[in-house]
Formats: structure tokens, sequence, C-alpha cells
């Protein structure tokens, strides 16, 4: 008997199947007309839902009682270096442009370019310390405003700002508080505004 005739395929699948070996043979056209309907997509990988590990919402690990935005304080720190060093990169650029041009006169020697050096060092540290005190003065009043309220807000930024004008022009007499005040209660406002502009404008930014 031939062993490849038609009918010697069902012979051992009926001999299989006696055995309980057995199984019937589908093809891949067959295979891909199967609905896979009620069937969850697992992840091989994870062997868990995936749709489990979709978040709308950010989620932190935060101690007890801790808020998700940094503070005042831990602020601080960042608002001063980078105005230190904001004003130290404006009197670096100022300082050169000065430099440059008060030597304008003179050839390229060393006696010019010493004086273009000292110029730019001398500019650089000034507004690197101006800078600095303005925004140590504003955040130690921003820390105390919010201790002293027990709240942050806008208003604590806008108290902030006003007094630090108000105290660092404070050796040019009352009109120079006054005009330090006014500064200082204009560029908090602004950026207070500038915070809550979507909140005024009734539009929400939305996030990705």
């Amino acid at each position: 008997m031939d062993n490849n005739a038609p009918g010697s395929g069902g012979s051992r699948g009926g001999f299989g199947s006696l055995f309980g070996g057995g199984s019937p043979e589908y093809s891949h056209s067959e295979l891909a007309g199967v609905p896979l309907t009620g069937m969850s997509p697992l992840s091989p990988y994870l062997n868990v839902d995936p749709r489990y590990l979709v978040q709308d919402t950010d989620e932190f690990i935060l101690p007890t009682g801790a808020s998700k935005t940094r503070g005042r304080f831990e602020l601080a720190f960042f608002t001063i270096g980078g105005c230190c060093i904001t004003g130290a990169a404006f009197g670096t650029i100022n300082g050169l442009r000065m430099g440059l041009r008060e030597t304008r006169d003179m050839t390229w020697s060393k006696p010019r370019n010493v004086q273009i050096l000292n110029m730019v060092t001398r500019q650089g540290a000034l507004w690197a310390n101006t800078l600095g005190s303005v925004a140590l003065l504003y955040s130690i009043f921003g820390v105390a405003i919010e201790k002293a309220r027990g709240a942050e807000d806008d208003i604590n930024t806008v108290a902030a700002g006003t007094l630090t004008g108000m105290l660092f022009k404070s050796t040019g007499g009352l009109r120079g508080v006054a005009r330090g005040g006014l500064v200082g209660l204009a560029m908090s406002g602004a950026y207070a505004l500038y915070n809550n502009w979507d909140h005024l404008t009734g539009s929400s930014t939305s996030y990705f």
C-alpha cells in the first residue's frame, strides 16, 4: 500500500485520534478569518493588560503633606543664581561695548586690551551684584510673606516685588522709595498677569 495516497492522511489522522495524539490542521488563510472578539491585548513580555498602564494624570512619589510644586524657599536658590548669571552676561556685553567705544581712538595694543578687559570685568561684576541683590531681597520678602500669610498665591508675588523695589531704592529718599515701589509693583504685577493669562482669558493649555 502506498503511504503517499490521498487516503493515507486520513488513516494517520484516524490512528492519531485513536491514541489521542492527532489534531486538525488549518491553513493560514483559515486562521486569518477567525475573529478575536473578547480577547484582551495582553503583552507577551509583561503578561498584563497594557490599558492599565495608561494614566491620564501625572503621579509623583512625595512625602506625606508635601506639595507637587516647589515652594519659594526652593525656588530662591534658582532665582538668585539665575539672576547673577544673567547680570554677569549682560554686564560683560555692556562692558565690551563701552570698552570698544572709549578706546576707539587707540590702536590695537596691550594698553587697549587691558582697558577693555577692565571695563568688561567691572561691568560684569556690577550687574551680577545688582541683579543678585534684587533677587535676594525678592526671595527673602517672598518667603517671609508666605510664612506669615500661610498661603502661596499672586499676592505674595506682588507684595514681594513692591517691597523689593522700595528697599532697593531706599537710599534715594522718599521719591526713590516711591519710584522703586512703583517699578517693583509694575514688574511683579506683569509677571502675575502672565502666569494667570490663560485663567483670565478662559482658555486652558492642552498637554499632549
